[in-house]
């Protein structure tokens, strides 16, 4: 397996089917514990892996997340086994991000945080409180490093926004299908597949021939409440890669012990997996 993510996106479309994108917190439920729950993830399909950096003050995530990144907190995880963890993952073969909110890079330096996330294989950010406008360190740092940048659309995205928005965006663009923190939910978004189309409007809009990271052919990985195998494949109808968090976080909260919840996150994501494989 590839560790770029536009190969694993890739891969999938010629196989006629979306991504399995899956993320869950470093150091949750113990650092060695996120790691080989990370790896069942991959065993049981996910195509790329997004490790959660956790911060003090999540104010864009649920409960569910919240409660994870609290007991990596209360653990004792630094940034150092955030690396480690990326660096675990990345060993398997499959693309592995970061997702982070801003202010923990900006304290580490910019350039030096994508440096160091390059060196442990890393793939790139998923920055969800971050615009281009105020990021013009991280475009240059990735840019030097070769890093992906995914930044976040909403359903509140105007079409000004989203162009603005994909331009900057490389590896996928990150449709955030509900308003409000994150979560799985009972039902996908019934603005999700607008959302999906728009975004692809404006990727297409933007397009610079030649340029990789504005390419008309930039996946749109929809994330922000799926929560079974029926609704990956939902959602799998329209857009190209389907994100899953809170989901796989529940099942190792919910598990009578480590064991039990490694076979419960890898047997979700190959439930999830079928699920995508039903596009087309």
């Amino acid at each position: 397996m590839s560790t770029s993510v536009t190969s694993a996106y890739d891969q999938a479309r010629a196989e006629n089917r979306a991504a399995l994108v899956g993320y869950l917190p470093a150091g949750f439920p113990s650092v060695e514990g996120a790691i080989e729950a990370a790896k069942a993830m991959v065993d049981g399909g996910c195509d790329v892996i997004e490790v959660g950096l956790p911060y003090t003050d999540p104010l864009m995530d649920g409960p569910t997340i919240q409660d994870a990144v609290h007991q990596a907190l209360v653990g004792g995880v630094r940034l150092s086994d955030v690396f480690r963890t990326v660096e675990a993952i990345a060993a398997t073969g499959v693309p592995t991000l970061i997702m982070t909110y801003w202010n923990p890079v900006d304290r580490y330096g910019v350039d030096a945080f994508a440096r160091d996330l390059k060196s442990a294989g890393g793939a790139g950010l998923i920055t969800p409180d971050l615009t281009p406008e105020e990021g013009e360190d991280w475009l240059a740092a990735s840019d030097a490093h070769d890093l992906d940048r995914i930044f976040l659309v909403a359903l509140s995205s105007t079409d000004e926004r989203l162009e603005k928005i994909t331009k900057a965006c490389r590896g996928f663009v990150y449709a955030a299908s509900l308003m409000g923190v994150t979560g799985a939910r009972s039902a996908v978004d019934t603005g999700a597949p607008l959302l999906v189309e728009r975004t692809r409007k404006a990727i297409s809009a933007v397009r610079v021939p030649g340029a990789a990271s504005q390419s008309a052919n930039l996946p749109v990985g929809l994330g922000l409440g799926v929560g079974n195998g029926a609704q990956a494949a939902e959602v799998a109808q329209f857009a190209d890669g389907v994100i899953v968090g809170s989901a796989f976080i529940r099942r190792l909260l919910d598990a009578p012990s480590p064991s039990a919840g490694l076979d419960a996150v890898r047997e979700f994501a190959a439930e999830l997996a079928a699920g995508v494989r039903q596009k087309g």
